[in-house]
């Protein structure tokens, strides 16, 4: 059953997952928020992109036991969640306040830099595990049909960024979605490129009708 109030905090498989924003640089032709409405029952859409951190704390707070079971959190919803990178820096020093076992990490399309037109890495560089940012393909070309950025030189800015992230010690992975029907992607350049960077290289299979 579909769930109607926000989900500011969802789980997906039992994992905590923090939905910053709905708000995207991307438009990518895999994206689960144009699949459906929902994450295994969870609504991801917020009525106003106007939630603070408190907002995010409330949530996290009324999980408290959940969470402190759990291994790691995610911050990943329905938009780039390092749009919101102060809130993000604010609700990662809090978890890793007062949940110190738990592992941080951040799903991201790459663009934040360029967002934000400065390096946010070491911003997140004390607070956050891991990383993983949407590399999408092995060319130029094939990322703007894939992921149908909405900034400049989209794809040279995530490179940028990958590498901005492992300059930073955090450990950062490049990933990719294949089987994408009618886009075919190169995993062999794509992963030359990922290790290139520094970074690790991760594929997953497109799922169609989302989680």
């Amino acid at each position: 059953m579909l769930e109607t109030k926000e989900n500011l905090l969802y789980f997906l498989d039992n994992k905590p997952y923090i939905n910053m924003t709905n708000i995207c640089t991307n438009k990518c032709v895999f994206c689960v928020r144009d699949q459906k409405q929902d994450v295994q029952g969870a609504n991801l859409w917020l009525d106003k992109d106007n939630k603070t951190t408190k907002d995010y704390l409330n949530q996290i707070i009324n999980h408290s036991k959940e969470i402190e079971n759990s291994k790691e959190i995610v911050f990943c919803g329905y938009g780039e969640p390092l749009i919101k990178i102060n809130e993000v820096v604010e609700i990662a020093k809090y978890l890793k306040e007062n949940y110190p076992h738990l592992k941080i990490r951040i799903n991201t399309n790459g663009h934040a830099n360029a967002i934000h037109k400065k390096n946010i890495a070491p911003l997140l560089a004390p607070y956050i595990d891991s990383i993983s940012v949407s590399l999408n393909a092995q060319n130029e070309e094939v990322y703007n049909k894939i992921s149908n950025p909405k900034i400049d030189n989209a794809y040279e800015e995530v490179k940028r960024f990958i590498r901005s992230c492992v300059e930073e010690k955090i450990r950062t992975t490049a990933s990719v979605v294949d089987k994408v029907p009618n886009y075919p992607i190169d995993l062999i350049r794509c992963e030359k490129i990922a290790r290139s960077l520094g970074a690790n290289f991760r594929s997953r299979d497109f799922i169609p009708n989302g989680y």
